[in-house]
């Protein structure tokens, strides 16, 4: 009997150089691979984004989307569900903490900042210290800079402790941001819609350290996880994982 086996991806690092389109040697590939197993993506990203990098009408083209880690989830290019943080956490709360989050920002010295540093997704917040209206050549100054500095790692440990009794959990992604959501709303979320369909699950992602937003899913005792370091090194990991043992 054929295992039944479910392939899924992160977007950033993993499929894609972070924040860009995905190039056609990729998209040739994925199309090749969904011809022998199926294929799912799980991002941290909101579908927009998401769509901007695989392509318009990416829900439609895989069998399975997970936006925001699978808080808004898709079949077939159907929705499945969709969560809401602002209803799960009640808008005291959510606006104590945006408030937090802004004046740590305004006190926050680093060597520049642009616009839109909260952005209020379906089932999570996105915050970058830097703010997300930077250009990519912004991305990549503050990237290098917070790899000494540690601006999202001290900004995420600040807001552990003065947020401690409302059950949230940090992860750092992307270049220059980290998401907040409520506990087991990281990705594992999303196996819940195919842990039952399938004999075999495999991640691919690039932040698979602890506190990287591929962590969760990676540990999973739910799914075989990979590690990956760039678009070409998913395609080897894929081949080697998947595509020579079918």
């Amino acid at each position: 009997m054929t295992k039944r086996v479910l392939a899924l991806f992160d977007v950033d690092g993993t499929l894609t150089v972070p924040r860009k389109r995905a190039d056609e040697t990729m998209k040739t590939f994925m199309r090749d691979l969904r011809s022998k197993v199926t294929v799912g993506i799980v991002g941290g990203s909101d579908l927009v984004k998401i769509s901007e990098q695989l392509g318009e009408g990416s829900e439609r083209e895989f069998e399975y989307l997970f936006a925001e880690n699978g808080l808004v989830a898709f079949k077939g290019g159907e929705l499945l569900a969709k969560q809401s943080l602002k209803t799960h956490l009640g808008e005291e709360k959510l606006k104590k903490f945006i408030n937090f989050v802004l004046r740590y920002v305004a006190d926050l010295e680093i060597p520049i900042k642009r616009g839109t540093f909260i952005e209020f997704r379906s089932g999570m917040l996105n915050v970058s210290p830097i703010g997300r209206n930077c250009s990519q050549e912004e991305r990549d100054e503050f990237e290098r800079f917070d790899k000494e500095a540690g601006v999202r790692a001290k900004f995420v440990e600040t807001l552990r402790k003065e947020f401690a009794d409302y059950g949230l959990t940090y992860s750092v992604g992307g270049q220059i941001s980290f998401d907040v959501f409520p506990q087991g709303w990281d990705k594992t979320y999303c196996l819940r819609f195919v842990e039952n369909d399938f004999d075999e699950i495999h991640f691919f992602g690039d932040k698979t350290y602890k506190g990287g937003n591929d962590h969760e899913i990676f540990e999973s005792p739910k799914t075989i996880g990979h590690t990956v370091t760039s678009p070409e090194d998913t395609r080897k990991q894929v081949t080697e994982h998947i595509l020579n043992k079918l």
